[in-house]
């Protein structure tokens, strides 16, 4: 009973309108109301709780980073430098938009912010050398959802938090399935790509080639700096994303100037707005966190699929429709909040790797990103690149059937993930 109750106070307020963050609290008041025990200063408590994390720091700093690295003409310039690897191969601009994307999600960890920045570029270039503008912007909002499984990533300090894992094991894990789900793309898009009747781009010559290189070289030590620094054991990721945050910093305003000491206000103050919204959906989703263990609901859960625990593989199969499902309604962090509690359990008694978990979990969720009808990343694509909605939506559809069947695949295969992740770490 208690299951249903949660379900259905956290639905019924977000179906009037409600934002998730007070609809977590809501239900969290609700629950504490139908257990007869309710008290305003337990959900005060838990919600002080959830901002006071150490761990919790680097979400401003990775978000104050990719907004510097956006102003300060970091993401320009990596774009830049596909463009001159590959942009001349039929079908090059494509791989130039999952290049820089995969290069881009290794210093920012924000689909919103790179997916913007690539579709601002790109798509108009892709117009102009006749390529199908609805699949290009499909094309560009998948590249985007990479930003958040390749480390640094903010969706796997959130989950880490709430999971209560270790965020430099989730980072190492999200590399090779983040490479995975660009490569997928990649041959996606040569295969779609076919139809079009497309100018490639001349070849660029190899003076120019060393030159887009150099161009870009500060920006492409980022991820270098910010990995390795954690690999080495260095910097936490803590650490590592203040680090992040000074490095764009100076590129943009010493190296390449194009930050302006008068922009800093209006970044900092988008950057404030960013890690405010997700600030405040953590403390919330802790008041539920905590109830959904007092109520015993992950038993209850438990109880119905308890067929499924000996049978791990199935069991995933199961989630993972589970969670793209409930990703086609909820964005990515309110999913980690509150399905994250409400899985763990369940996956540690099915014997399950957390972090293998951790990494498909954040896959799932990003997928979400791009559908219908919340879909953030393609409101985002569709706004900057002046797309229909509806056109990007049929644009997608060939580049969400990879990244649903890379997936399924590490579902079949979790050695894919679990055995470099070892390695890495």
């Amino acid at each position: 009973m208690t299951l249903l109750v949660f379900i259905a106070s956290l639905l019924g307020a977000m179906a009037i309108g409600v934002p998730v963050a007070f609809a977590l609290v809501f239900c969290g008041v609700i629950l504490m109301w139908f257990m007869g025990m309710y008290n305003s200063q337990i959900i005060a408590q838990n919600m002080i709780i959830g901002a006071d994390t150490f761990t919790l720091l680097a979400i401003p700093f990775f978000v104050l980073a990719g907004e510097l690295m956006n102003a300060g003409g970091l993401s320009k310039r990596i774009i830049q430098f596909a463009i001159a690897c590959v942009g001349h191969i039929r079908g090059g601009l494509g791989i130039v938009a999952i290049m820089a994307a995969i290069i881009m999600a290794s210093i920012s960890g924000s689909a919103a912010a790179d997916t913007a920045a690539l579709a601002a570029i790109l798509i108009p270039m892709m117009a102009k050398a006749g390529y199908n503008v609805p699949r290009s912007a499909g094309l560009i909002a998948s590249g985007g959802i990479i930003a958040p499984v390749i480390p640094p990533s903010m969706a796997f300090i959130v989950f880490g938090v709430a999971a209560n894992v270790s965020i430099t094991q989730l980072f190492m894990a999200g590399i090779v399935p983040g490479i995975l789900m660009g490569l997928s793309l990649i041959a996606a898009w040569l295969i779609v790509v076919r139809k079009d009747n497309v100018q490639p781009l001349p070849k660029a010559p190899a003076r120019e080639r060393l030159a887009a290189t150099g161009r870009a070289a500060w920006a492409l030590g980022m991820p270098v700096i910010i990995l390795g620094g954690i690999k080495a054991g260095i910097m936490t990721p803590t650490e590592a994303a203040v680090v992040a945050a000074a490095y764009a910093l100076f590129v943009g305003v010493v190296i390449y100037r194009e930050l302006k000491i008068t922009d800093l206000p209006h970044v900092v103050l988008q950057a404030a707005k960013t890690t405010s919204v997700i600030m405040f959906l953590v403390c919330a989703a802790l008041v539920s966190a905590w109830l959904i263990t007092a109520a015993n609901i992950p038993n209850e859960i438990v109880g119905y699929i308890e067929p499924l625990i000996d049978r791990p593989v199935l069991l995933m199969f199961v989630i993972m429709l589970l969670v793209l499902l409930v990703g086609t309604a909820l964005d990515l962090t309110p999913t980690i909040l509150i399905l994250t509690p409400v899985l763990m359990p369940i996956i540690k008694q099915a014997g399950i790797d957390p972090i293998y978990f951790g990494v498909m979990f954040i896959m799932n969720c990003c997928i979400g990103l791009i559908t219908p009808p919340v879909g953030v990343v393609l409101n985002v694509v569709s706004g900057v690149g002046r797309v229909p909605l509806g056109k990007v939506v049929t644009g997608i559809l060939p580049f969400l059937l990879a990244q649903v069947a890379v997936l399924m695949l590490l579902v079949l295969f979790p050695d894919i993930v679990i055995v470099p992740a070892r390695w890495l770490h």
